[in-house]
């Protein structure tokens, strides 16, 4: 038999991981768990590597999978694979980390020198309008969360407050903070998903 052609192969898993995120971006919960499976240990290491205790990499982590939640459509496969988009979210996070920590700015400017993980294409109008449209379904969806869990998802990925930031405003312990992100997503995902071809709201 033949040997499979490399760049081939290459393309295909390319096209795997955007109809993967694709999924993600329309609320697939299976999808998002499969993500997290591929991409986790590597993002995490990276988070180890570069703040100063496991806590605050943790917590990177999670910012790092909900802001993937929240960012799949941009995905873009000509800018690289899956797990090169996720770890460069993960290494961004981490560095915005270090310098909300105060860390020495020469350490920040050795490991910043990454290129977004954003496109600057804007939208086509099309596109626009299907976000418009995400944007409603999310926060129809954020109307059915617990008040507390929808208060640090306001907080954190809405005003920008890294979870300790929101701890220390609302007074609640810090594992706290964290579990409520981690229900608040996992019930957004459940909220979110796709409503099957066919059917009526």
């Amino acid at each position: 038999m033949a040997p499979k052609d490399s760049a081939a192969e290459q393309a295909s898993d390319l096209s795997a991981d955007r109809d993967l995120l694709r999924q993600v971006a329309l609320g697939g919960a299976a999808a998002m768990r499969d993500v997290y499976a591929r991409c986790a240990a590597r993002a995490f290491a990276i988070a180890v590597r570069l703040l100063p205790t496991r806590a605050d990499a943790e917590e990177v982590l999670q910012e790092t999978f909900l802001e993937v939640w929240r960012r799949a459509r941009e995905f873009d496969p000509e800018r690289g694979g899956m797990e090169t988009w996720v770890t460069t979210i993960a290494r961004t996070r981490a560095i915005d980390r270090l310098r909300s920590l105060g860390t020495v700015s020469r350490m920040v400017d050795g490991v910043s020198q990454q290129p977004p993980p954003v496109s600057a294409t804007p939208p086509s109008p099309d596109a626009a309008a299907s976000a418009a449209q995400d944007q409603a379904r999310v926060r129809a969806a954020l109307e059915q969360l617990p008040p507390e869990q929808r208060e640090v998802v306001l907080l954190g990925y809405f005003d920008g407050l890294s979870q300790s930031e929101i701890a220390r405003k609302t007074g609640q312990p810090l594992g706290t903070v964290k579990t409520r992100a981690r229900l608040a997503l996992e019930k957004l995902a459940v909220l979110l998903e796709p409503t099957p071809a066919g059917t009526s709201g």
